[in-house]
């Protein structure tokens, strides 16, 4: 059984979890951390489309009053026009 020696907080929210980790070292608390395993299957991939500089300067503004990337916004979007073209 693992006794720990500093006792790293349970967090409420990303925030405290960022402002805890950026007064702190992991040094600190190494004795108190174990060695994982995990596999990773990353399934996206990214395909890049030229835009126009006006389109794409619309788009960033529209994601930013959304409070969304540009990325995402396009996504929605295509998909919304894929699924409409679909019932077509």
């Amino acid at each position: 059984m693992r006794k720990n020696k500093k006792k790293i907080s349970n967090f409420r929210s990303y925030e405290e979890l960022g402002e805890f980790w950026d007064n702190h070292s992991l040094a600190d608390y190494w004795d108190t951390t174990w060695e994982v395993h995990f596999d990773v299957d990353i399934k996206g991939h990214t395909k890049l489309v030229a835009i126009d500089d006006k389109i794409s300067r619309k788009i960033s503004n529209i994601a930013r009053r959304r409070g969304i990337s540009p990325e995402t916004l396009i996504n929605i979007w295509l998909q919304e026009k894929l699924s409409k073209e679909a019932k077509s």
